[in-house]
């Protein structure tokens, strides 16, 4: 991340006026199967989910809804279309947290500005993190973009708050420069939300991200867990700075801690804000979180579970985030010779997984399981000067480490390595890859029956240093679960089989120039 600030993708918008398309699960044909066999085989899905969610439920909070409840995004410019519509369309409220909203969405903005003119009840509340939406200041930044919303609507109906990570305080924080002391630590969370409706994903709010890079987009239509999440954006908010107008500062704002705070600031005692942080956050992230049940009969009830997933390990003192365990639990299940005849997509545009990750994905019992990772002519760096050009390379050698380690494990025949390439970064029609998440099937089924989507990268950076949310599903819903498999299933129309024959051709070898920036990348906050 901490290269990765230093070079964004830029492309022309495109200005969308269709519908933004939501992924429908395209038509089943018949099954020549008795309604024994089919009702014996459903019987034993639902077993084998049982074995996983029997664990989940001890680990996360937890929602029952329909499956219906859920709609799948499929390109940059659907999340983006629908994104304008339901800030729009919303009459309460909206929460928006990111990394960053870029310096020049004005447009973004203007739908903003319209939503709140149009609704004079509205509120607006906005997440973003201090060093990447403050780092080109004085000149124009997130934080001088978003000002004119306060200014124009007052801090009754519109709030502006910005994360600081406490790891950088004292003269790391003085000496350390811009854009590489974002590498210890962002507020890396993406949630979308409008009164009773939230978009889950790992997009940021800038350009590349509506028009050519590649991401998840998953939409629910759920009051409770829209305000499951707007309490953990809130809660994180009354822990950040208040960006507050200034017109007398050459940046047009400044940083400020209120009073009315939870905490005191990061940057003057990091301790006392990290006892006071784990105080008001951990009762949030806890399986006591979820909404009390009363067992009632129901002529249609919920047929999807959805775990709200959190990793805040840098405000909770002892660590008591979600999403790690979470996930170490589900690949720890499919290690069970029972799972034998199930199946897993892994996918991280920037493919360096947590250590612990990496050995659960070589131990799981199934055979047929695929990584798609960004190719080096769809990571974001591509053809760059300087040290960030060195980054798809450095990606290439970790790919390459993953599949000895896999030969190594005798499980080289068991995962299948994609690389995803649209076109080349830099050129016209190239696109880059960020999409991030986890699908599993079981029963020998082709449609995945979980699926985890959100900011993680599931790097060691990820559990270490960042904020991060996001959400499992564990669905009995045919419906989705065939959505599910489309946007799995397609996110691989662009991607491409690579084994050790391909990392060893010329242009594939990694020198050891790159090695060394990779070793000082570590060295100075593990940015990949």
């Amino acid at each position: 991340m901490i290269i990765r600030s230093c070079i964004r993708c830029t492309a022309t918008r495109r200005l969308q006026v269709c519908r933004p398309r939501i992924l429908q699960a395209k038509q089943r044909r018949f099954s020549t199967s008795t309604p024994h066999a089919t009702n014996a085989n459903a019987s034993s899905t639902a077993s084998m989910l049982g074995a996983f969610t029997n664990e989940l439920d001890r680990i996360a909070p937890k929602f029952e809804v329909h499956g219906s409840q859920i709609h799948v995004l499929r390109t940059p410019s659907d999340f983006y279309e629908t994104l304008k519509a339901k800030i729009l369309a919303a009459e309460d409220q909206i929460f928006l947290s990111t990394l960053y909203i870029g310096k020049t969405e004005h447009e973004l903005i203007s739908t903003l500005q319209q939503a709140l003119r149009n609704k004079p009840k509205l509120k607006l509340s906005i997440l973003t993190d201090a060093l990447r939406g403050t780092r080109e200041s004085p000149n124009p930044s997130c934080a001088s973009l978003l000002t004119p919303l306060t200014e124009e609507f007052g801090p009754e109906r519109v709030e502006i708050r910005m994360f600081h990570t406490p790891n950088l305080t004292g003269l790391r924080k003085k000496h350390i420069p811009k854009r590489i002391n974002e590498g210890w630590g962002l507020q890396h969370m993406k949630l979308y939300g409008t009164d009773d409706e939230i978009i889950i994903s790992g997009a940021n709010l800038s350009n590349d991200y509506f028009t050519n890079r590649q991401d998840r987009y998953h939409v629910f239509s759920s009051k409770e867990i829209t305000q499951h999440f707007f309490k953990i954006h809130d809660a994180v908010s009354k822990l950040s700075f208040l960006v507050v107008p200034d017109k007398q500062n050459p940046a047009g704002y400044t940083l400020d801690w209120p009073t009315s705070n939870l905490a005191l600031s990061p940057l003057s005692n990091p301790k006392k804000y990290i006892t006071s942080a784990t105080l008001v956050l951990n009762p949030l992230i806890q399986t006591s979180a979820s909404p009390s049940t009363t067992l009632t009969k129901s002529t249609n009830p919920p047929n999807t579970t959805i775990y709200l997933l959190s990793q805040l390990t840098s405000l909770l003192k002892p660590d008591t985030s979600t999403e790690l365990p979470l996930i170490t639990s589900i690949l720890q299940t499919l290690s069970k010779p029972a799972f034998t005849n199930s199946s897993w997509t892994f996918t991280a545009g920037y493919f360096n997984p947590d250590p612990s990750l990496t050995n659960l994905l070589l131990s799981t019992a199934s055979t047929n399981n695929t990584i798609i990772t960004a190719s080096p002519h769809a990571n974001g760096f591509f053809g760059s000067k300087g040290v960030s050009g060195m980054l798809p390379s450095a990606y290439t050698l970790l790919s390459r480490r993953f599949l000895e380690s896999a030969s190594k494990a005798g499980r080289a025949q068991d995962i299948t390595l994609k690389e995803w390439r649209r076109g080349t970064v830099g050129k016209p029609e190239g696109w880059t890859y960020h999409a991030k998440g986890l699908w599993v099937s079981v029963n020998g089924e082709k449609e995945p029956s979980i699926s985890i989507v959100g900011s993680s990268n599931y790097t060691k950076r990820s559990y270490s240093l960042d904020l991060e949310v996001g959400t499992c599903i564990v669905t009995r819903d045919e419906g989705l679960k065939g959505r599910l498999r489309e946007e799995r299933d397609g996110l691989q129309d662009y991607a491409w089989k690579v084994g050790m024959d391909e990392f060893v051709r010329t242009d594939r070898r990694v020198g050891i120039h790159v090695r060394v920036a990779m070793w000082i990348v570590k060295m100075v906050g593990g940015a990949l």
